[in-house]
């Protein structure tokens, strides 16, 4: 370190100011010495804001379609705010259940102000705030990373407008918030300051990340990077130390949290942390994501067809940025986050992998980043260059010239295909077939704690406001199949059920699911809502009567 004297101190030596070495980047994050300082930072950030909660929160509950992972999630956090194992989700070594507690946090509030509000579709407006607190994260990480104002701002905007963002940020993924405790962490990381406590928090923040959403192990050798780049050599090792044992200590506590209740390994009778991380390992994969028969690369045009700006622009930054790191000073500072779209990527390009549908949420912050440290790295070579041709006069004059000229060429090229996007998610009602199947059945049932009724995930909570039984009279369909305890309850199978709701979801399963599709079989359409593959059937089992109640 080093330090300045005052100039009172040493009269008898002229003053001279160090020049800034010419790999400098051309601008820096504001000091930490007051408000005033980080007063354009602030504006900026705050008006960004404010167009992605907007663009975001517009429609957020009639688009995208509600979908089964919401409604089992969702599900799981009443059932932590109820105390109980009501959800309709058997228990066992799934997700670790920090993501659960999350939510019943997030919700709590809302339900408790108005507990029939406790559907997927309203509680999706809690996802605005983990929106809002990662979309200023990455502000605030990339002017730690040394990226000018601009560039900054634009990786904001690329993650928060983006219609990719748009449409998998406004649900209820466990994903979301495992990448806002991710960026926290490479935010403490990135620390101006490198205090060792802040190394030590970007440990835990990495831990509650991982214990989110486990598939966020993956990216800590990056945050590791990170935090080597950013601390002091000095006190590095004890940054290091400290941050991976904080990680692993509060890491472990899932496991053993196992080993206490005696499910750490298989054995007769209990489910076992063993065995969900074998099925983890081992459940059937989607195939490569370049075979066009494959379902990973369905997924993969699921996501280009929403955007194709943010995960091709993101990591063709990313190879730029690996590719150049050894003479470009933004492409070292970025090394971090462009590590970890080479790892999310080689994960997806695993030929048997499983590539869910939620896997690019992990990587869209730093797509973005990286997108937008490419466009600063083209930038300043380019002034750079200008710097050793024409006088510096003209170096500001070009500064600006080539800012306009990279904004133009982004915006002729992205607004349109964005406002197609943008337009459909802020004005596409895709759930009015839920809320009028559900509205059907909350009214035209005359006694609901008496009725027995086959769901998908989506429409659970709705039916257990409704009065429905959670567990015997409204069933998660999968279940009836499934479920032992459940199954006890049906011995004449489908006979002892009252009503299917066959969505989507359940028709597509329930070829592999013989007492869903025997109810199906045997049951008359009461009420049909929507058209064509996403109409929802509320079918009718006849006989009705007779069942287990």
């Amino acid at each position: 370190m080093t330090s300045t004297l005052p100039a009172a101190t040493a009269p008898q030596v002229p003053a001279q100011r160090t020049p800034a070495p010419e790999t400098a980047p051309p601008e820096r994050p504001a000091a930490p010495g007051g408000l005033r300082a980080a007063r354009p930072d602030l504006l900026l950030c705050g008006a960004l804001l404010v167009v992605i909660l907007v663009v975001q929160g517009w429609n957020i509950a009639d688009y995208p379609a509600l979908s089964d992972d919401e409604g089992t999630y969702l599900a799981q956090a009443w059932a932590v705010q109820q105390g109980s194992g009501l959800a309709h989700y058997t228990y066992w070594y799934d997700h670790p259940p920090l993501g659960w507690i999350q939510l019943a946090l997030l919700t709590w509030i809302p339900s408790v102000l108005s507990p029939g509000s406790m559907t997927v579709g309203t509680m999706r407006t809690v996802m605005l705030l983990v929106s809002a607190v990662s979309a200023i994260l990455l502000y605030l990480l990339a002017r730690r990373l040394s990226l000018p104002r601009w560039a900054a701002a634009l990786a904001m905007a690329l993650f928060g407008l983006s219609p990719l963002s748009v449409v998998l940020q406004r649900e209820i993924f466990l994903d979301n918030l495992a990448v806002l405790w991710t960026l926290l962490a490479f935010t403490l990381a990135a620390s101006p300051s490198r205090h060792l406590w802040h190394h030590f928090a970007a440990g835990v923040a990495a831990a509650v990340g991982v214990l989110t959403k486990e598939t966020m192990l993956v990216v800590l050798p990056a945050l590791l990077l990170t935090m080597w780049r950013h601390s002091h050599r000095d006190t590095r090792k004890f940054a290091l130390t400290g941050a991976v044992t904080a990680c692993t200590l509060i890491g472990f506590l899932y496991p053993l949290f196992a080993l206490l209740k005696g499910e750490l390994v298989p054995g007769s009778g209990h489910v076992s942390l063993w065995d969900g991380i074998t099925y983890q390992m081992t459940r059937p994969g989607s195939g490569f994501i370049l075979d066009p028969g494959s379902g990973s690369y369905g997924v993969l045009h699921s996501w280009l067809y929403y955007d194709r700006v943010l995960p091709l622009g993101g990591l063709l930054g990313a190879v730029l940025l690996l590719v150049t790191w050894r003479w470009s000073v933004t492409a070292r500072a970025l090394a971090g986050p462009a590590l970890t779209i080479a790892i999310l990527a080689a994960l997806a390009l695993r030929p048997d992998g499983y590539l869910p549908a939620m896997y690019v949420i992990q990587a869209l912050p730093f797509l973005a980043l990286v997108l937008a440290g490419g466009a600063a790295s083209v930038a300043h070579g380019v002034l750079r260059r200008r710097r050793t041709e024409r006088e510096a006069r003209y170096v500001t004059a070009g500064r600006h010239v080539v800012a306009v000229a990279l904004a133009l060429a982004a915006a002729a090229y992205t607004v349109p295909s964005w406002y197609d996007g943008a337009r459909t998610a802020v004005t596409t009602d895709a759930n009015a077939p839920y809320r009028a199947a559900a509205g059907w059945l909350a009214s035209e049932v005359e006694e609901p704690r008496d009725t027995r009724v086959l769901v998908d995930d989506a429409l659970w909570l709705d039916l257990v406001h409704a009065g429905y039984r959670p567990g015997l009279g409204v069933i998660w369909f999968y279940k009836a199949d499934l479920d032992p305890a459940v199954t006890r309850t049906m011995p004449r199978g489908w006979r002892d059920l009252d009503y299917v709701v066959a969505s989507p979801t359940v028709r597509r399963d329930a070829a592999d699911l013989p007492h869903v599709r025997a109810a199906i079989d045997h049951s008359t359409p009461v009420a049909v809502f929507g058209t064509g593959p996403d109409r929802i059937e509320i079918r009718q089992i006849q006989p009705a009567s007779g069942g287990v109640r």
